[in-house]
């Protein structure tokens, strides 16, 4: 389930963005499953639908989920996901592991933490 925590710095709807990611990422919402309707998925977390439909139309843009108009949004399947979100992503994993080589961090080090990601996923 979706944890919102007040005293994050990040908007809410990131906060939702966020955790409906880890779901669909999980295996909590499988590929093809209906996600809920805004307005019963914000009355379950007490927010505003606004901030529900930002975080859904924010999955779509990268490519985690599908809507059809008068049915609802969907979990799109692992190969429909977007390779703008990847090719975001990649970048996002370079500066860091350049700041953390900065830092101090070894490259076998890093190749151990991402050895061990991929392990927790399998």
């Amino acid at each position: 389930m979706i944890q919102l925590n007040y005293r994050d710095s990040r908007p809410i709807y990131e906060q939702v963005r966020d955790g409906l990611r880890q779901l669909l990422m999980g295996g909590g919402i499988l590929p093809g499953e209906k996600l809920p309707s805004v307005r019963s998925l914000a009355a379950k977390l007490t927010i505003n639908p606004n901030t529900i439909q930002r975080a859904y139309e924010a999955l779509e843009k990268e490519g985690y989920v599908y809507t059809l108009v008068g049915k609802g949004t969907f979990a799109a399947e692992r190969s429909d996901v977007n390779e703008g979100r990847r090719q975001d992503l990649l970048a996002l994993f370079d500066q860091t592991a350049a700041e953390l080589l900065f830092l101090g961090a070894t490259a076998d080090a890093l190749a151990m933490r991402l050895k061990e990601v991929e392990e927790k996923g399998s």
